[in-house]
């Protein structure tokens, strides 16, 4: 399971024009489920997640987790893009989406996140919140 998480003022995503959900400061997730994905895989990693320390304390550290915070998470299953050899990505390793879909809603679930819609093609609109982007993976 591999989750690509950016610090965010603010995201939304949207699906053929409609905007299914936003979110205010918090972070985003992209979120790409491989076949030996479970869910003791997922709430790990949902915890992780949460207690990232990734946003600003008192004096300026990044020291904080996400408290109050919300998420808005997009399942991706591209992470699992495999391009050593040649130019196209290979996804084999990428869950079917039959097996990574109730993963991915597990892991919404877990984290109270907001969430595009599976599948779909998706516009996501982000505004960072610095260049924070940290890849994490089980």
């Amino acid at each position: 399971m591999r989750a690509l998480v950016q610090r965010v003022g603010s995201a939304s995503v949207s699906v053929a024009g409609e905007q299914v959900a936003a979110i205010g400061p918090g972070l985003l997730v992209l979120l790409g489920v491989t076949h030996d994905d479970g869910p003791e895989e997922v709430d790990r990693l949902a915890d992780k997640v949460r207690a990232l320390r990734v946003f600003a304390d008192a004096v300026g550290r990044m020291n904080d987790a996400l408290g109050d915070r919300e998420v808005l998470c997009v399942s991706q299953f591209t992470l699992y893009g495999d391009a050593r050899k040649g130019n196209r990505p290979s996804y084999v390793a990428a869950a079917r989406p039959e097996h990574a879909e109730p993963l991915y809603e597990r892991f919404c679930t877990r984290l109270g996140a907001a969430r595009g819609r599976f599948g779909a093609r998706m516009a996501i609109e982000v505004v960072c919140d610095g260049p924070v982007t940290v890849m994490l993976e089980l």
